[in-house]
């Protein structure tokens, strides 16, 4: 396990009062050094993608997925920087569970049979999936999805074209049920990551990433369901279509006020970078916002959180050198975003990223994403636990 210099015991910058003239006021406390921990390494193996499985948390309880391949060896060696994922397209990839019980500090792995990808297409992004899933069939939509242990995980199978499907859990990811349809009429194509926001026992509201007009990757755009998961209908596109490149993999988040913030990936000629777009009318218009986050290398997805004390923070890979793992903070709803704060910077090459970040119950973050390092050549899943400052 990788540590930083602080200890997982997380002591209390020690802050000295300051007399005023009137009052009399504690100093800021100032954040700690983040603490990193292996969350899922093996010799020889590719963990990947948190972003496209989920993140869910209640307390200091934290649910993480992930996908788990094996390495394609030959495209890379320790230290150097491949020209692609370097993972083994011909054989089977497990999607697994990370389980925290203390807040991040340490994770057990499950390997649910109820989360196995349906046996067609039979792979997703080109990589084969394990046997033994079910068929997709229609969701009864039968659950009430205000239940704080009920949570839904939204898959595809290309990433242009879909298909995709999603699985429901009751009890906090240790049971699964699915694969469900997840067809909308308005949106033929859709590659879906999980994202969604709960309004109500029958209603949310899904973002999701749609093939272009090419049928290439991609712009986002969301879609409600009032009936439970039963049916879903497009409520809006999230931004014009790009003319090249793509914007696709929002987060979102739902203000107090009611208005909803979505972060989305960026690549292009323009830039790799983190966009930022706001909907005051549940998600019906969108407008992006001017202070978007930086540029992300050879581009990254953001995840975009909601803290307690109201303020936000997205987290994100960071694909050029020096490699690593970055956050930046909004005090006003994601209008402007404070300095980028540097998580870690000693991976030893781009392939890495695609971060959830949860809050624990004392204000730290727990960020997990996948990540690499120079002293072997595997992919391994990882999180660092920080400290946002007030």
């Amino acid at each position: 396990m990788a540590r930083s210099r602080s200890t997982l015991a997380f002591a209390v910058v020690g802050a000295a009062l300051a007399v005023a003239t009137v009052t009399t006021r504690p100093a800021p406390v100032q954040p700690v050094d983040p603490v990193h921990v292996i969350v899922w390494r093996e010799t020889g193996r590719y963990g990947g993608w948190p972003a496209n499985h989920g993140i869910w948390s209640w307390g200091n309880e934290v649910l993480v997925g992930f996908s788990a391949g094996h390495m394609k060896a030959a495209d890379v060696t320790a230290g150097s920087a491949p020209a692609r994922h370097p993972i083994d397209r011909t054989r089977p990839e497990q999607h697994l569970l990370a389980r925290s019980l203390d807040g991040g500090r340490s994770w057990s792995i499950e390997h649910p049979q109820g989360l196995i990808p349906p046996p067609e297409p039979g792979h997703i992004a080109g990589v084969p999936t394990e046997p033994g899933g079910r068929a997709v069939r229609p969701y009864p939509g039968d659950r009430d999805l205000t239940n704080p242990d009920f949570v839904m995980t939204f898959r595809m199978g290309d990433i242009n074209t879909g298909p995709s499907w999603f699985f429901t859990s009751p009890d906090r990811g240790r049971t699964w049920d699915g694969p469900w349809k997840l067809s909308i009429p308005e949106v033929p194509h859709i590659a879906a990551r999980t994202d969604y926001v709960v309004r109500g026992r029958r209603e949310a509201l899904v973002f999701l990433t749609s093939a272009k007009s090419t049928l290439k990757e991609g712009r986002p755009f969301v879609a409600r369901t009032a009936d439970g998961g039963r049916t879903f209908t497009k409520l809006a596109w999230i931004g014009p279509e790009p003319d090249d490149g793509f914007v696709i993999m929002p987060s979102t988040v739902r203000l107090g006020g009611g208005a909803l913030v979505t972060a989305t990936r960026r690549q292009g000629r323009a830039g790799n970078g983190i966009d930022i777009h706001r909907s005051e009318d549940g998600g019906l218009t969108w407008r992006m916002l001017a202070g978007n986050v930086a540029e992300t290398g050879r581009g990254n997805p953001p995840c975009l959180v909601l803290l307690r004390d109201g303020r936000l923070v997205v987290t994100y890979g960071y694909r050029a050198e020096p490699f690593g793992i970055r956050a930046r903070l909004s005090r006003d709803g994601g209008l402007t975003w404070g300095a980028e704060r540097v998580l870690r910077d000693d991976a030893s090459d781009w392939d890495l990223g695609y971060t959830r970040t949860v809050q624990r119950q004392d204000g730290h973050l727990v960020t997990v994403y996948y990540y690499n390092d120079r002293s072997a050549v595997e992919r391994y899943i990882a999180a660092t636990i920080w400290d946002p400052g007030e």
